[in-house]
């Protein structure tokens, strides 16, 4: 068994280096990848073999994961060039990002003290379309200008927008059990 571990996620899954993807590639490679390193294979070789086949199929699964997610492909393409994106660390943001994050927040907390799961919703809807549009910015970041530092502060950006996605859907799933 050989599996070439020196390979980043691109070149493992044969795909061009950038945050625009062919998902349907992504997914096809992964399943042949998948097909040909799944442990359920090396059942008959020896010990090495299927501690190879097992890291192997890790590495594939774990490559996989961080290109299906946008943000996790930004990461990871950052990471490459070598930049950090200073997640844990840099909480500055530009004046007008702040502002619409605090008339978020303030509209998550009425919506779920008036038990408004419409408002919640339609606050959903909101989210996914500010991602769409960090996304597209990411991609002209990244994969145009390679402006790596617009493209650690949209990194922050959907962060945010992915952590209060998750409290929306919390607060939505919590008063439809209700």
């Amino acid at each position: 068994m050989v599996f070439d571990f020196s390979q980043d996620h691109f070149a493992l899954f044969g795909l061009p280096r950038g945050f625009r993807l062919d998902r349907a590639a992504l997914d096809a490679a992964y399943l042949g990848l998948q097909s040909r390193y799944h442990p359920d294979r090396a059942a008959g070789l020896g010990d090495a073999d299927k501690r190879l086949s097992l890291q192997a199929a890790t590495r594939v699964n774990e490559a996989f994961q961080t290109l299906k997610s946008p943000l996790g492909r930004a990461r990871y393409l950052l990471q490459l060039a070598g930049v950090d994106t200073q997640e844990e660390t840099n909480t500055s943001m530009p004046t007008a990002f702040l502002m619409q994050q605090m008339e978020w927040r303030e509209a998550v907390a009425d919506a779920r003290a008036d038990k408004q799961v419409a408002a919640l919703e339609k606050l959903a809807g909101e989210l996914r379309g500010e991602t769409r549009l960090l996304e597209a910015a990411l991609s002209e970041a990244l994969d145009a200008r390679q402006d790596h530092a617009e493209a650690a502060l949209l990194v922050r950006k959907l962060k945010f927008l992915e952590k209060l996605a998750r409290e929306i859907d919390d607060a939505t799933e919590l008063l439809l059990d209700q």
